[in-house]
């Protein structure tokens, strides 16, 4: 279980014990042999080539699924454009395709090996709103004042082309002023004054979510990759300017598709953090720290909470984020029609939220899509209350599942690197107290494991010294056991 071909046997034997499909079916490859060229520019499409788009994303991220674009007006109201790759000219309902996607409702992202729910072919090239190639689109424009707050918005099928395929890294450090300009935003005219007018409205969009009680969270689970030399790396990714830009833009369009839905009496999937159910916990947690919070859940004084342990202690606090995340309970799928009392998305104060701007990796981006395109046109809507009531359950099984696998196999992967170093002491802090288990992460490699012994007096946020006393590749088991000072 030492290398790359191992572990990438077991993320296909684990997806298929948690119900996902590791393999497209026979159907779905001959469909694909089918298709060889990108959807085709119909004149119903409005031309946008003219704007200036780019993609913001990972280093590998080769399945691009939205292009970003803002201009200012004089008025100082600010116009943000976000083109959505139109999957569903390709992927036609219930065809093969279709029903795989619709099986696994997501991408599933593993170190030895990615399971894409649509084949590469199409998410990676075909609807992929690839560097230089024009391609079909939907479209959320949206304008917002000087505040933050969003005036109007239109969504609409439109033909954009990427001028420039850009990563978090390169813009991320640019944008807080660390580099130059980076050459691929110099060689395209207009560019770098559009991202610095994405940036500015995205930290007015942010600061405007935080004041209506958005938490600031900065989770610390690490990414695990297979590097081109087969070796393992861990790194804790930091959450900059680029990704706050790309984050704020997709949750500003998807505030647009639920209320342009909510306003054309649509039902349509919503994806909701409800209230929390272990809002004592997170009470317990703060009082850990010294500070007091409501006996009601309360985002604002949650976020107020953790906005000042991040001024105080930036070191721990992806660690104090990452406890808060499990404490809030999963998100979900629900369905809203027009008679519906919206559930809301408890973490980002928001009482309308869809999932729209993701339609190559995740299933219900692309219910969403049908649902509006079919609204566009005038045409029945395709999926019916009944069907969208399944789904939303059955996608909000599917994450879960496919959150599984991925965190399995991070942890086999990291079992992997580890296993050489049984033995071995370890810095690190506790990350998770609770009937399971007491959890802790160390700090180099960014790893988490279980305390099997010496955690009796243990709590979140300790710093502690910890030797590795087994792993388990296969489960993805790493044990640790606490120093005596």
């Amino acid at each position: 279980m030492q290398n790359r071909v191992d572990l990438a046997q077991l993320a296909s034997q684990v997806m298929q014990e948690k119900g996902l499909q590791a393999e497209f079916s026979k159907d779905a490859l001959q469909q694909l042999s089918q298709i060889n060229n990108p959807a085709p520019l119909s004149p119903k499409y409005v031309d946008l080539r003219s704007l200036v788009w780019c993609s913001i994303d990972n280093d590998d991220s080769r399945d691009l699924d939205q292009l970003t674009y803002a201009e200012k007006g004089t008025d100082g109201k600010t116009t943000l454009w976000v083109a959505i790759a139109d999957v569903d000219a390709l992927v036609s309902k219930n065809s093969p395709i279709d029903i795989h996607a619709q099986i696994n409702t997501t991408s599933v992202y593993t170190p030895a090996k990615i399971f894409t729910m649509l084949p590469e072919k199409l998410s990676t090239n075909l609807t992929s709103l690839n560097e230089n190639e024009d391609r079909v689109s939907m479209v959320v424009k949206i304008q917002i004042n000087q505040t933050g707050d969003i005036e109007s918005s239109s969504i609409f099928q439109a033909v954009v082309r990427n001028y420039a395929k850009l990563t978090y890294d390169v813009i991320g450090g640019w944008l807080a002023g660390k580099s130059n300009v980076p050459d691929k935003v110099k060689q395209v005219p207009g560019l770098e004054n559009t991202l610095k007018t994405q940036h500015e409205a995205a930290q007015i969009l942010k600061q405007k979510r935080h004041q209506a009680g958005s938490l600031t969270l900065q989770s610390s689970e690490a990414e695990v990759k297979i590097s081109s030399n087969n070796q393992i790396v861990i790194r804790l990714s930091p959450h900059n300017f680029a990704h706050q830009l790309i984050e704020e833009f997709m949750i500003a369009s998807n505030r647009a598709m639920a209320q342009h839905f909510s306003e054309a009496k649509i039902a349509s999937l919503r994806r909701v953090v409800r209230i929390p159910k272990y809002w004592d916990q997170i009470v317990e947690v703060a009082k850990s720290y010294g500070e007091d919070l409501p006996a009601q859940p309360d985002s604002k004084a949650l976020n107020a909470f953790l906005m000042k342990r991040q001024k105080k202690d930036p070191e721990s606090f992806p660690d104090l984020s990452l406890t808060v995340i499990k404490l809030l309970g999963r998100g979900e799928y629900v369905v809203e029609n027009d008679t519906d009392h919206p559930v809301g998305h408890f973490a980002l104060a928001l009482s309308d939220y869809t999932h729209s701007t993701a339609p190559n990796r995740r299933f219900p981006d692309l219910i969403s899509q049908r649902q509006y395109k079919a609204f566009l046109l005038g045409e029945q809507a395709p999926y019916s209350l009944e069907a969208l009531y399944s789904l939303a359950a059955h996608c909000t099984q599917q994450e879960d599942a496919a959150t599984k696998v991925e965190r399995q196999l991070n942890k086999s992967a990291a079992a992997v690197l580890l296993s050489s170093q049984i033995g071995t002491i370890f810095d690190g802090i506790i990350t998770g107290v609770g009937a399971k288990g007491t959890w802790v992460r160390i700090f180099q490699p960014a790893v988490e494991g279980k305390i099997i012994r010496g955690f009796e007096t243990l709590n979140i946020g300790d710093r502690v010294s910890v030797q590795l006393k087994n792993v388990d590749i296969t489960k993805g088991f790493i044990d640790f056991v606490v120093q005596k000072h």
